[in-house]
This record gives C-alpha cells, structure tokens and sequence, in this order.
C-alpha cells in the first residue's frame, strides 16, 4: 500500500490581477519522491511553489501538509538583510534537533566561511546561503526553485550529489536538463494553469510532452470538423423540424464557445541568426597568452587556433577566468605576455550574461527597433517589431512594456532577439541559458549547433555544451587551460572528471612569481624547420594582413551601387581581383596554419 502524501495541493486556482496562471492545478508529494516540476517561463511554476510552501494562499483550492512534517522552500531571491553574517541566517533554519554543525558543513562545500556580510553578497553567494539554508535541517520535503542559478559547474555537480544522498522528498524547478534526468523520478508538467504528471524521470519529458500536444491536436482538428458538419446541416438541412434546428443551433454555440476557450498549446520560439558575408578561414589564433591580476595568474601560456566553423564552450568554476579569457580571445581585453590575432571579415555579436546593455526605461520594442520606427531589420529585410516579438514568444500587447516589468527569462529572450537580429559571422556568448525555458533552450541549442559562423560561448550547463559544442576550453588550475574536441561529457571522459572547485587549486598554489617574471612571455620553443619555412612562416602574417586590406578596399569598390553603370568593364575586373585576393588570403592562412603546427610539433 503506497504511503499517504506529506503535502498535497487540490484544484489550487490564483492569478494576478487579469492573469490566471492555475486553473485547477494539483500536486502530490509522498515521502522520498524526487518530482520535476517543469513548465515554461511565465506558466506559474514559482507561483505553485509558493503556494505548496505556504507563502501565499491561493485564491481557490485546497492545501494539506502530514502534521508534523517539516518542509523547506528554496526561493529565488533570498533576503539576507536581518542577519549579521550567512552563519547566522543559516542556523536560524535549524530545528532545536537539527545538527548544529551541518550548516558550517553546507557553507564550507559551497565555498563560503559563514562570516560574509549580507550587504556585500554577490547573486550567487546569496543564493549558496540560501542553499545552506533549506538542506542544513534535512527536511522531509525541500522545494528547490532554480537550485542551480548563479552556481558553477562543481558547484552544481556537488549539490547533485548532496540531494541525492538525503531522504527527503524533492520538488525540483530548474531549466538544467542534466540536474533534472539525474535526480527526478517523476515528473508534473504545468501547462495553461493546470497540471498532468507522469511517473518517470525527466529524460522521458519531451517524448511525453510531445505526444499530448500532438492528441491535442487531433482532438482540435476533430472538433473543428463538427463544426463545420454543423454549420452545413444549418444551411441545407430540413428547415421544418424547428424544435431539432434550435437544439442543433445551441450544440453549435456550445462548440463554438469551447474552441473560443480552449487554450491553444503554447507557441515555440522561432530563432535565426542573421549571417554576415562569410570570414576568413583563420578567425583567431592566440600563441602563448598570459594575463594576472595582482598575484595570481588567470590565463597562463595559453594558444589556440580557432577556424571558421569552430563552436567553443569555455569551462570553469566562478572566478577562474573565463569571462577574461573570451575577452582576450576576441580581441577585448590586450594579454600581458603574447599575441592574439584576429582573421579578416569578422562580423562580431555578443550577448553579456548581465544583460548590461538594457536600459530598463525603454519599452520592448524601442529595445528591438533602437528607437527607430517599429522596423526590424533581419538578415538584411525589414520586419515589422510586432512580428519579430513573437518569434520570441512575445504578444503584442508587451510591445509598449517597460524592460523593467519584463521576468527574468523574458530579459533573456529580448537579449537573444537583439543580438540575432544583426549581421554576424562570429557569436560570442556569455552565458546564454541563464533564465532561458526548456523550449527556448531547445531553439538556442538548434540554431548554434546549426550557425555557418563561428561560436565562442561560456555556459555551465552541461546538456547545452554537449549538444551544441565542438571542443571545450577548460580550466586546470593555476591558469592553464587545455582545449579537448567535442562536449561536456567528452571533456570528462578524457580527463577522468569534471569541472573542479577552485578551492583545490588554491591547496596546491605554488608561491606567486615576481611581477617582472610574469610579465615577460614565455621563451620560444626550439624548432627545427629548414630557413625557407622559417622565413614563410616569418613573412605570411605580414601578407595576410595586405591581402585583408586589398579584400576591403575592393569591397568597398564592388559595393558602390553606380559603379557597374559606369564601368561594367572596371566592374568585372574589380570582382575578379577580389575573388582572387580572397583566394589568396584563404591558401595563405591555410599555410600559416599548416607550418604553425609543424613548428609546435617540432618544439
């Protein structure tokens, strides 16, 4: 006989002013249960949450909790403020039986001493104290909302590991597929204010998902086929039988009133980047790069080659280096020790993982418009604002909404939007799945995995590397980082483990080197190529960056609307020479590429 439910929530139904987010949901937690609790952005999974901790009251709906369970809530933005450091915010979650000494446990795993002040928190401290917080007491049910917002890798695969170890039954919100298939064991789906539930682990969601959408869709198609048998019996049927006409009339209606209030399943966003013309074979090359600050190395003799095509992931706990590493490799922030060299025709776009460059006054589509009319242009053609939103899952009511009205993983999706709608050959992004829904992730993924330019990204989420990167940067301690070719979890199998904390490397932290030595690059590797290589290997950058001239000045000369009217023979033997001159350019980087290995090989 299965064991009775520790909480259980029945019809619950609330909203917010003309928003209903549930209409009848329900819930079941029974003890030991390891539930996903999965919907998209906006659908109200924060909001049943709340209601199952007893945050808010619903407006409808009935809430039972076993007397005598305890349960712990994990919000997503904790308040710190009425406590003089984390130590103490955390021991006010204990119970008079709880072990006083878990808490010093939790805060020293998440890589905190307990003695930070609330007022000079970063977001992911403050929610690593209140992670410490909700599992110090080992409650019988913890609600994790985003558990893994704003942690690194180690930090994410520690909790795994952490709530995998407990007792207590589980209600997770995340949007990390990997954290979801490792510890749920089933599943509750809201969808348009109600829920369904399915008893299997997150790894079977969206074959499940899918196929509700799809007998939806024929149940759809069918009603709309009576309808039509109706309206064609009300036109040609016998119209004596007054009594049968009326009731045939009000079956209509109803018909007709039900397909009004069905809910259609939610819309998907529809994601293309605008390509820029094509770059050069070689888009960056970094040899030998070091950069510290202070005492302590972040990037230390570090090379790569980077071809047109490539996606990378950089990987690393916060605080190793990765932003800084991007921004040396694309050209923003200058090394201390070595070069980086960007390729010809590169047409850069970025996304900032703190979506820095949103004013929060301007409305949604002064954001995509830049102000000017209500005209996106994509890929080189206008689009009406109004329609580009809702490729993004935007209504058009939200055109004149302020940036700071708009949720978390609505910034998300403005950001994407934005940076997709400009001509690139060269994404680099910064984080790109913070608060992003599955079904948008599932978008992003598609479009980078399929993107003809070139990919530089940093993530910490797992799924999202494996399914969308080539290679991986990763960090090693002490500021090296060492590229390995495919995902996540091919990284991991060829160094035998994941991303580790930093604490492990300041263990091991040999004394700093002086200043002097840490500035001057690195000494030059012994070669043993014949003079004539040498000499080519010596002499190609410098023609490279002729012929990259020459590319932009005949561009420019091609592009000049009028000048095939007035030359078409000039016209001709311009395009000729470009072509050429690019043909150069790419046999040239082809063979810079090619003695480039020779010499590190031969070092």
């Amino acid at each position: 006989m299965a064991a009775p439910p520790l909480l259980l929530l029945t019809d619950i139904r609330h909203g917010f002013g003309n928003t209903r987010l549930l209409e009848g949901a329900s819930l079941s937690v029974a003890p030991g249960e390891r539930l996903a609790l999965v919907g998209r952005n906006g659908s109200g999974k924060s909001t049943l949450l709340k209601v199952a901790a007893g945050i808010i009251e619903a407006e409808g709906g009935t809430r039972f909790v076993q007397p005598g369970a305890t349960m712990r809530y994990l919000e997503q933005e904790p308040d710190l403020s009425a406590f003089p450091d984390v130590m103490a915010y955390v021991q006010a979650g204990l119970g008079p039986a709880d072990d006083p000494y878990r808490a010093r446990y939790l805060l020293e795993q998440l890589g905190m001493t307990g003695g930070e002040k609330p007022a000079a928190l970063s977001g992911g401290e403050t929610r690593r104290a209140a992670l410490a917080r909700a599992l110090a007491p080992s409650p019988d049910i913890l609600l994790l909302d985003e558990p893994t917002n704003h942690l690194d890798l180690p930090a994410i695969e520690w909790l795994e590991s952490e709530l995998a170890s407990l007792d207590s039954a589980l209600v997770l919100i995340s949007h990390d597929r990997r954290f979801l298939e490792r510890l749920s064991r089933a599943m509750v789906w809201l969808d348009r204010g109600t829920t369904r539930r399915l008893e299997r682990g997150f790894a079977h969601f969206e074959e499940w998902r899918d196929q509700v959408l799809e007998d939806e869709e024929r149940e759809a198609h069918k009603l709309a086929r009576k309808i039509v048998r109706e309206e064609h019996w009300l036109r040609y049927g016998v119209t004596a039988r007054r009594k049968r006409n009326v009731r045939r009339l009000e079956n209509l209606h109803t018909l007709r009133a039900k397909r009004r209030e069905r809910v259609t399943a939610p819309g998907r966003v529809t994601m293309a980047a605008a390509e820029a013309a094509g770059s050069g074979n070689l888009v960056i090359a970094a040899d030998g790069i070091s950069k510290a600050f202070g005492e302590r190395f972040v990037v230390r003799d570090f090379s790569t080659r980077i071809i047109r095509g490539d996606r990378i992931g950089i990987v690393g706990p916060n605080g190793a280096g990765k932003t800084t590493l991007l921004n040396m490799l694309t050209g923003v922030l200058a090394p201390d020790a070595g070069e980086v060299r960007l390729g010809t025709g590169l047409e850069m776009v970025g996304l900032d993982q703190r979506r820095a460059s949103l004013d929060p006054t301007i409305t949604l589509s002064e954001a995509l418009t830049e102000g000017r009319g209500d005209q996106v242009h994509v890929n080189g053609l206008p689009r009406h604002v109004i329609g580009y939103m809702k490729d993004f899952l935007f209504t058009p009511e939200q055109a004149r909404t302020p940036l700071l009205a708009l949720s978390g993983g609505e910034r998300g999706r403005l950001m994407l939007a934005r940076a997709f709608a400009r001509p690139s050959n060269l994404l680099v992004l910064d984080e790109p799945t913070n608060d992003l829904d599955l079904e948008t992730l599932d978008l992003l993924q598609e479009l980078v995995a399929e993107y003809a330019g070139t990919v530089i990204l940093v993530s910490h989420d797992r799924d999202f590397l494996d399914r969308a990167v080539t290679s991986v940067i990763a960090w090693e301690g002490e500021g090296r980082w060492q590229e390995y070719a495919g995902g996540y979890s091919d990284m991991v199998a060829q160094r035998g483990h994941g991303v580790q904390a930093r604490a492990a490397e300041a263990a091991a932290k040999p004394a700093a080197a002086p200043k002097a030595e840490r500035a001057a690059p690195p000494p030059p590797k012994r070669v043993r190529m014949n003079a004539k290589e040498q000499h080519e290997l010596k002499t190609l950058p410098a023609r490279m960056e002729a012929l990259g001239k020459e590319i932009a000045t005949l561009d420019a000369k091609v592009a000049d609307g009028g000048f095939y009217a007035r030359d078409p023979a000039g016209f001709a033997k311009a395009t000729e020479a470009l072509a050429a001159a690019q043909a150069a350019l790419a046999a040239a980087e082809e063979r810079w590429l090619e003695l480039e290995m020779l010499r590190e090989e031969a070092g």
